[in-house]
């Protein structure tokens, strides 16, 4: 019995984490990355944000992972792509893609 209220208490954790994430993009407290996203690292202090898979199609994140193979090319010891530009150019670029 108190197995199934565990699953379930963990099973609404991974939805709340899953809504947050399609809200803001952004995942600090977890290693966890959705089914449609990926985790890329941004900036001086490699902040992870987890994107949906779907921005890979467009151009402008494109050229940012085509930035990212030359100056990494292709070990990213992260875990994850890990972009070579500021926090405020990736989020920007993200609340352009979110808005197209």
């Amino acid at each position: 019995m108190g197995r199934g209220l565990v699953g379930i208490a963990n099973a609404k954790e991974k939805l709340r984490r899953t809504i947050s994430l399609k809200n803001g993009s952004i995942s600090t407290t977890t290693n966890d990355v959705p089914k449609g996203h990926f985790a890329v690292y941004v900036g001086e202090t490699y902040r992870r944000f987890v994107v949906p898979i779907s921005y890979l199609n467009h151009p402008l994140f494109q050229d940012l992972l085509h930035w990212a193979e030359e100056e990494f090319g292709y070990n990213h010891p992260m875990g994850g792509i890990t972009i070579p530009c500021s926090e405020d150019y990736f989020i920007s670029l993200i609340s352009l893609l979110k808005s197209s």
